[in-house]
C-alpha cells in the first residue's frame, strides 16, 4: 500500500479488495480470461496495482486463473468456430496477454490436418455464395478470406485450388 492510500482517511484495504474480487468474478463469469486481460480490467476501474496482484494471486492459487488453460481453450475455441489458423491465434493470445512460451504451448497441441480442414470448410462455405462470379474474382476473395484468417498465401492457394478443382496460380501472375 502506498503511503498516499494509507493517508486517505477514505482508503479502505478490505474494500478495495472485495471491490477487486467482485470485478474478477464477474469477468470470469462471461468467460475465461488471462491473468494479463483481468489486470487490465482492475486497472481500468482504477484498483491499486498491489490490491490487483493480491487478489489475482489468490484466484491463481485457487485455479480461477491459469493461462495455460486459457490458451488452450481459446486456441481450440477459436480454432474451431472461426477456423483461424495457428498465426492468427498466436497474435489473438498477444493481445489477450498471453505469454509467448504459453501461447506456442498451447499452439503446439493444435493438429495440422485440422487446420487445413478449417480453411477448406471456410472456402466450401463462402464458395456456396459464389457461384455467379468469374473465376478470377472468386479465387481473390477466398484467397483473401483465408489471408484474414491467418493462412499464408501457398496454404491458401492450394485449399482454393484444391476446392475449386482448377490451377489456381497467385493473382499476380494471372
Amino acid at each position: 500500500m502506498s503511503a498516499e492510500e494509507s493517508d486517505d482517511p477514505g482508503y479502505d484495504l478490505a474494500e478495495e479488495l472485495a471491490r477487486a474480487q467482485t470485478i474478477v468474478y464477474d469477468r470470469l463469469a462471461v468467460q475465461a480470461r488471462s491473468r494479463a486481460d483481468l489486470e487490465q480490467s482492475l486497472a481500468k476501474k482504477q484498483v491499486p496495482a498491489e490490491v490487483a496482484t493480491a487478489v489475482l494471486d489468490k484466484f491463481e492459487a485457487a485455479g480461477l486463473v491459469d493461462d495455460e488453460e486459457f490458451a488452450r481453450s481459446w486456441v481450440q475455441s477459436r480454432q474451431r468456430s472461426k477456423g483461424l489458423s495457428s498465426r492468427a491465434l498466436a497474435i489473438e493470445l498477444r493481445r489477450k496477454g498471453v505469454d509467448d512460451e504459453i501461447a506456442r504451448e498451447a499452439l503446439s497441441e493444435l493438429d495440422p490436418e485440422v487446420e487445413l480442414e478449417a480453411a477448406h470448410r471456410l472456402v466450401q462455405t463462402k464458395l456456396r455464395s459464389m457461384h455467379r462470379l468469374d473465376e478470377t474474382t472468386k479465387i481473390r476473395r477466398l484467397t483473401g478470406l483465408l489471408a484474414r484468417k491467418g493462412y499464408p498465401p501457398q496454404v491458401a492457394f492450394e485449399v482454393v485450388r484444391q476446392e475449386l478443382g482448377a490451377d489456381v496460380r497467385p493473382l499476380d501472375s494471372l
